[in-house]
This record gives C-alpha cells, structure tokens and sequence, in this order.
C-alpha cells in the first residue's frame, strides 16, 4: 500500500458515530413545539440528523459554503460531452468572480463559493480560488486508468484537510459542488461499477448531448470498464482507474465532513457517486450526509436508493456545480428556525399531540 493510501486508512479509523443522544433531544425538542407532531417531515429529519452531526442539540447553520472541485477528464477524447475542455477552465474562473449559476444562488442564500483546483488542464486564476492541482487533467480512461492510486489518495486527503480548514474559518455547513467537462461519464463509470448496474442504466445525456453523443458515452464507459477491470471490493481501485480527480477530492470532503462533525449536503449525481464511493471507504460516514435533491439524471435515484437517503427537494435539476444542494440551504434555514424559535406545548398552555396509530 502506498504510503497516501496507508495515512487515509489512519485517518478513517478516527471517524465516529454520529451522537444519537443529541439526535434524541432534537426529536424531543421537536415533539414538544406547538404544531402537529411530524408535520414538517423530512425537515425535521434533516435537523435532528444534523444536531447528531454536530453533537449537539442546539443546531447552528450560521455559515454555509459550496466545496466546488474543479478538474478535467480525459475521457473528453471520445466525444462524450458537447463542450471541449477548456470550458472547465473558464467556469473555474467564474466561480472565482461570481458568475456562475451556483453563485447567483449562493450569493441568495447567503452561502459562499469555495472554488479548488484540484486537476484542471490548464494554470487558473482568481480571487478565492484554492490550488492544490494534482495534475492537468486525468488521462483518458478508455487507455487505462485516470490516475495513479496514489494520486487519488492524495486527492481525497486534500478534501479532507479542507473541511477542517473550513471548520476553522466558522463554516458549519457544506455543500458539495464540481465542474469537470466530462464528469457525467466518470461518475456513470464508478456507479456502473459499485452498483453493479448495466451502463446503459447509470448514464444520461450530462449537459445536453445528442443521441448519438449518449452512444458514444456509453461505449466509452463500457470500453474504459473493460480496459481497466475495476474491482467493485475495492473503491479505491475503482476511483483511480474510472474515476475523476474532482470526484476523488469530494470523497475526500464527505469523509472530511465525518471526521470533523460538519454536515455535508450532496448535490447530484456526481455528488452522490463520490458520497457513494466515500461509503465504500466508511459507512459510517455516511450519517453525516444530507441529500438535497434527485438529479434529473437515470443514475440520481438509483445512487440516492443505495445510499439510503430521501432527497428533500424533486426538481428535476442537472445543472451541478452545486446549484441543488444549494437550493436546499433555505429549506434548511427555515426548518431551523421553526426548531430553535417555536414556543411549546407547554409555554402556550396546550395539550402535546399525542402520537396515533
């Protein structure tokens, strides 16, 4: 084992279960405000998961960012995608100045971006942006594999080491969010894999491709399974060989999440298929994950199923780069508020409903 992989099996032996005592007192919190009981549903699921993320029953969603990696796929040779690569450069740029459909949305919510480059094919600039480039761009997994192990493994530490620096700078809720011309294909590659479904099933036309460009996807998914033989036991073997250095450092961010006891909201279908991958690594994470939405894409239902996680918002979106999970922060915002802010049963003078059959 090489020696990034053997400091991320360390790191994960540090990862706990989330405090079900404090989950406990949030359930009862919420049974004794003054409305009918379980009547907001998966809002009050969502809080109560998050006062055991944070091990407290006194939830805080103060400071809220979206964790958007940047990194390009090789895989973009084999005309999977209807844009070229240098795309992912530029709208690595626009995060960095605002202008991207995540931006608008985070700029609504009172969210800040956190652009990384963690592997775009080219040098880029701007306010904000963190730099931690693996290399420019994976090779292309139709050849063999992406990335070295170990580049993967350095790619998912980074994820981690960055929830606890933001855990310092007062964040205390995270968004998931990437751009990777070519990403779509990488996380249908991973998910085909660990779920051992057909990828005809796992994979859906990204940002727009035309019939013929969704063929040549999915023979390039089959081609690169078949080159690289990924061994579905082994998520890192998977990762390294058909996955994506985005992908990697958002596994990294959800097992980052686990060890720093900070809720991690996932995005898409790209998300989800690292939040996945990062279950392979400890289930226990996964606990400290809040779907936001289902992707309009064939493979968000399915990864959400096998995640075990009912998304709060069916909109129908596929845009990525975060823009669903940051939908999702208001709803979370205002669940927070009728939790921390309602009057009781008991402070109105008023019977508690009592649970029926």
């Amino acid at each position: 084992m090489e020696p990034l992989e053997i400091k991320l099996t360390q790191t994960l032996k540090q990862i706990q279960p989330v405090d079900a005592k404090a989950m406990e007192l949030a359930r009862k919190r919420w049974d004794s405000i003054a409305k009918p009981l379980h009547s907001l549903g998966l809002l009050e699921d969502a809080i109560t998961a998050i006062a055991g993320i944070q091990r407290t029953a006194q939830v805080t969603l103060s400071k809220k960012c979206v964790a958007a990696f940047c990194a390009d796929n090789g895989v973009v040779a084999q005309g999977v995608t209807q844009s070229g690569q240098e795309v992912t450069a530029i709208v690595t740029e626009n995060f960095c100045s605002g202008q991207t459909s995540v931006c608008a949305m985070a700029r609504a919510t009172g969210a800040d971006i956190i652009p990384v480059d963690i592997g775009v094919a080219r040098d880029v600039h701007g306010k904000g942006l963190r730099i931690h480039k693996i290399a420019y761009g994976t090779a292309d997994i139709t050849e063999g594999p992406a990335m070295t192990r170990e580049q993967a493994a350095d790619a998912i530490l980074y994820g981690i080491e960055l929830v606890g620096e933001l855990k310092k700078e007062g964040y205390r809720l995270i968004a998931t969010g990437e751009m990777g011309i070519g990403n779509t294909t990488t996380s249908s590659a991973i998910l085909s894999v660990l779920l051992n479904r057909p990828v005809v099933d796992m994979t859906g036309r990204g940002a727009g491709l035309s019939t013929d460009g969704l063929h040549r996807k999915i023979a390039a998914i089959e081609k690169a399974i078949q080159t690289n033989h990924p061994n579905p036991e082994d998520p890192m073997d998977v990762l390294h060989k058909v996955g994506g250095l985005d992908i990697a450092g958002l596994v990294g961010v959800f097992l980052g999440g686990a060890l720093e006891n900070i809720p991690i909201v996932i995005d898409g279908v790209i998300s989800a298929a690292a939040a996945f991958t990062a279950m392979k690594f400890c289930p226990t994470a996964a606990d400290y994950w809040i779907a936001a939405h289902v992707s309009k894409e064939p493979a968000g239902k399915i990864v959400l199923d096998a995640l075990g996680k009912k998304p709060m918002l069916t909109c129908e979106m596929c845009l990525g780069e975060g823009t669903g999970a940051v939908a999702a922060f208001p709803i979370l915002d205002v669940a927070n508020a009728v939790y921390t802010e309602m009057s009781t049963f008991s402070q109105i003078d008023m019977d508690n409903y009592e649970p029926l059959d």
